[in-house]
């Protein structure tokens, strides 16, 4: 990664440089650890199966906040880990998302590595003029009462041909 920084009119970009900015120091938390093929990503659904049990994609996306499709990716990944592994359900297209011995031996790493991130960010909070994730979820509020899409017409933006 490149110290350079997006242009600022270009948010999908900068939002993405953010995250991998993010996720790679969280990252770094594990590989200095001998743990190289643990992601960030994989912590929200471990922690939801070690809260709730197995459970269906579906539902462990439900339960993460994530679309099926990024849980489905980030099961697999998990799964190539050793994270998880996973069993036919009662409906034969479902599979049951199950933690492994080795997820499980990582849960105190997991769990300190968590609890030291949330302290991380609320320092990070105290630098900013609005704490992150209250910047983020007022993003998605004014998204969900008018999408980016619309708000593109509003600027000008031609209609598609008919």
């Amino acid at each position: 990664m490149t110290d350079d920084v997006p242009e600022r009119e270009a948010v999908g970009t900068l939002l993405r440089h953010v995250l991998e900015v993010l996720d790679g120091d969280v990252a770094a938390v594990y590989a200095e650890r001998g743990i190289t093929d643990y992601r960030p990503r994989f912590s929200p659904p471990l922690r939801v199966l070690v809260a709730d049990g197995p459970l269906a994609i579906r539902d462990l996306a439900r339960r993460v906040g994530v679309t099926h499709s990024a849980a489905s990716q980030t099961v697999s990944q998990m799964v190539r880990a050793g994270l998880v592994e996973l069993v036919p359900g009662a409906d034969a297209r479902q599979r049951i998302v199950h933690l492994t011995d080795r997820a499980r031996a990582l849960l105190p790493l997991v769990e300190a590595e968590w609890a030291a991130t949330a302290s991380a960010l609320r320092g990070l909070d105290a630098e900013l003029p609005v704490p992150l994730a209250d910047l983020l979820h007022r993003v998605l509020d004014a998204t969900r009462r008018r999408s980016l899409r619309h708000r593109i017409a509003d600027a000008g933006l031609p209609p598609p041909p008919a």
